[in-house]
């Protein structure tokens, strides 16, 4: 009569078996890489009162505007199918179209532009295998961006000459959700994300001591990609 002890060994054994050769066969494991592209939408407001009307009052009120682009660019990952789950870990270099200023009606004396440069992200998702040949999954993760700026002094006499270019790197975090389809030796994907970076502060040598421009950035994505699993 075999011992309790060999046969937990033998029932351990077969398990870690049986999951080694299931992470080998699963079609969404290991590493992977994808070109992506897709529409970009940033929103951007500033903290400083604004003389809206022209009438010399700088009422309390915020611009706010969004602008339209197309995001593109690549990433990596690495994925784990445990069973009841996929998890994985990925990485990503994006850029974007997109540029953002005050609205040229607004008879306000600042105006800003800002241009969006690279986009960086780190992070995770998790996700379920619905179907045999696609996957629904959620993200989240770390992303920073780069974003180049102007800032113009509009009214020529008002004593002031204060116009500079400025670009920064800001943080943020990114959520999102969407879908992976298999298709032959590669897959497809759509996917949304949302990115909310801290805010952009300009110098306030330029101003008083008690004012500043301050530019938050909201960013919503809805991207494409193909990719390959090796």
């Amino acid at each position: 009569m075999k011992s309790p002890l060999i046969i937990s060994l033998l029932a351990g054994s077969m398990m870690v078996s049986a999951a080694a050769q299931a992470q080998e066969t699963s079609p969404f494991s290991g590493p992977r890489i994808e070109i992506l592209g897709g529409y970009d939408q940033l929103s951007s407001g500033s903290d400083v009162d604004i003389d809206t009307d022209n009438d010399g009052i700088f009422e309390e009120n915020d611009i706010d505007q969004s602008v339209d682009g197309f995001a593109y660019g690549a990433a990596i990952g690495y994925d784990f199918d445990l069973g009841s789950v996929i998890v994985g870990l990925e990485g990503e270099y994006m850029d974007s179209t997109g540029k953002q200023g005050t609205d040229e009606d607004i008879a306000a004396p600042f105006g800003y532009r800002i241009n969006v440069n690279r986009d960086l992200y780190v992070g995770a998702r998790i996700g379920a295998q619905v179907a045999p040949s696609t996957l629904l999954y959620a993200k989240g993760g770390y992303t920073n961006t780069r974003v180049e700026s102007r800032f113009q002094d509009r009214l020529e006499d008002d004593g002031f000459d204060l116009n500079f270019d400025d670009a920064q790197s800001v943080d943020g975090f990114r959520v999102g959700a969407g879908v992976e389809q298999l298709i032959g030796p590669g897959y497809v994907k759509l996917e949304y994300r949302y990115s909310n970076y801290s805010a952009m502060k300009f110098d306030d040598r330029l101003f008083s001591d008690n004012q500043e421009i301050g530019i938050d950035l909201d960013r919503h994505q809805v991207v494409a990609g193909v990719g390959m699993r090796f």
